[in-house]
């Protein structure tokens, strides 16, 4: 079943938005950008979603300690890559974010022998841009969780070719990594992206705003699109 994740939310009414609406995960932008937010207020905005909704933190080549530090203090839940982050980079940040999961559940006698990644709650989501098949086989072997793709480098509200994510090579991959798929969403075409690639979830920000701003009504309207385009299928 396609989730739904809303991104680049920044003031106390975006949060009744989402909470109203219930997708899956929204977004806090620590990244340069229109829509970012300070770690002091995203740990306001937290306080404020339902708990049902997990928080994504969005960054650009941030040192490792700034995603962990806003995962230690409950501020996000998954850790989505939009630089050039390499996998050496992914496979230290996972390693750090399973120490926090272990300790917060485990006696400290307990951590040294302990599996990371089964008791690590947090993902990763590395970004990718797509421009050709290779970019997407290139990364199914990536650390990361979950990829997302996207059209360039991101919030150009675009849409990339989404045939270029249907070549067989990709298709019929058995290790086929799940992707959240951005760029260009919105209402009016979020249930033929679903049809056409079946993605684990989608990404829209820009898809729900009017003047630069999120837009409740255009948000429940796009939730309820996919929803109901998924009880379809």
């Amino acid at each position: 079943m396609t989730k739904i994740k809303i991104c680049g939310l920044f003031r106390p009414e975006d949060m009744d938005f989402v909470n109203e609406a219930r997708p899956d995960y929204i977004g806090f932008v620590f990244a340069s950008s229109k829509r970012r937010v300070s770690p002091e207020t995203a740990a306001v905005l937290r306080k404020m979603l339902d708990p049902g909704i997990k928080a994504v933190g969005v960054f650009v080549d941030a040192p490792i300690e700034i995603p962990v530090s806003l995962a230690r203090s409950g501020i996000i839940d998954l850790v989505q890559l939009h630089g050039n982050e390499d996998e050496t980079y992914i496979r230290a940040l996972k390693q750090k974010l399973s120490e926090i999961t272990i300790r917060a559940a485990m006696p400290e006698a307990a951590v040294s022998s302990a599996q990371p990644e089964a008791a690590n709650r947090f993902s990763v989501i590395k970004a990718i841009r797509v421009e050709r098949p290779e970019d997407i086989t290139a990364m199914q072997g990536s650390e990361a969780d979950y990829l997302l793709l996207d059209n360039g480098l991101g919030g150009t509200g675009k849409t990339f070719d989404w045939r270029l994510a249907l070549q067989e090579d990709i298709a019929v991959n058995e290790n086929k990594k799940p992707f959240f798929l951005a760029g260009g969403l919105q209402p009016g075409n979020v249930e033929d992206a679903i049809k056409t690639l079946s993605p684990y979830a989608v990404d829209v920000s820009s898809g729900v705003e009017t003047d630069g701003l999120k837009d409740g009504s255009k948000i429940v309207d796009l939730v309820a699109r996919v929803r109901q385009s998924i009880s379809r299928m």
